[in-house]
C-alpha cells in the first residue's frame, strides 16, 4: 500500500506534471517545425540541389544486380541495393537545428521575460484604506 501511495504523491507532483505537457506540447512542436523543414524550407533547398526533394538523395554503394541503374531511393531499395540514403539524413539535421534554434529563442525569450519581472518595483503591500478604519474602529473599541 505504501508503494501505492508513494507512486501517487510522485506523479502528481508539479514538477512531474510540468513535465508532460511539456512533452505532448514538444510532441506537437515537433511536428509542426517537422512540416515547416519538409513543406517550405526542404522545397527551397531543392531549387538549389537539382530539383527533386533532398530526401530522395541516395548514391548506390553495391546495386541489387550488377550494372542496374535506380532512378529513385524507393526502386533501390526495392531491388535490395544497398544504399546510402544523405538526404534523409541531412533532412533529419535540418529539422534539429531548427527545433534548437525556436526552442533557443522560446528560452531566450521566457528568460527576458522573468528578468524583467524580477527588475519590476516591488510596492509595498499593506492594509488598504478599509482594512486601516477597521484597525482603528477596533482598537477604538477595545478602549
Amino acid at each position: 500500500m505504501g508503494f501505492i501511495k508513494d507512486f501517487k504523491a510522485f506523479a502528481v507532483k508539479g514538477s512531474v506534471v510540468d513535465l508532460a505537457v511539456g512533452v505532448i506540447i514538444g510532441g506537437a512542436f515537433g511536428k509542426i517545425v517537422t512540416s515547416l523543414v519538409e513543406d517550405v524550407v526542404m522545397p527551397l533547398v531543392s531549387i538549389f540541389t537539382g530539383g527533386g526533394t533532398i530526401t530522395e538523395k541516395f548514391v548506390v554503394l553495391k546495386p541489387g544486380k550488377e550494372g542496374e541503374v535506380y532512378e529513385t531511393l524507393e526502386q533501390a531499395r526495392k531491388a535490395g541495393a544497398n544504399v546510402l540514403s544523405y538526404g534523409h539524413f541531412i533532412q533529419t539535421v535540418f529539422d534539429f537545428f531548427i527545433i534548437a534554434l525556436f526552442i533557443f529563442m522560446a528560452i531566450k525569450a521566457i528568460a527576458r521575460l522573468e528578468r524583467k519581472q524580477a527588475e519590476a518595483p516591488v510596492v509595498p503591500v499593506g492594509p488598504s484604506t478599509t482594512d486601516k478604519l477597521l484597525i482603528e474602529i477596533r482598537d477604538l473599541l477595545k478602549k
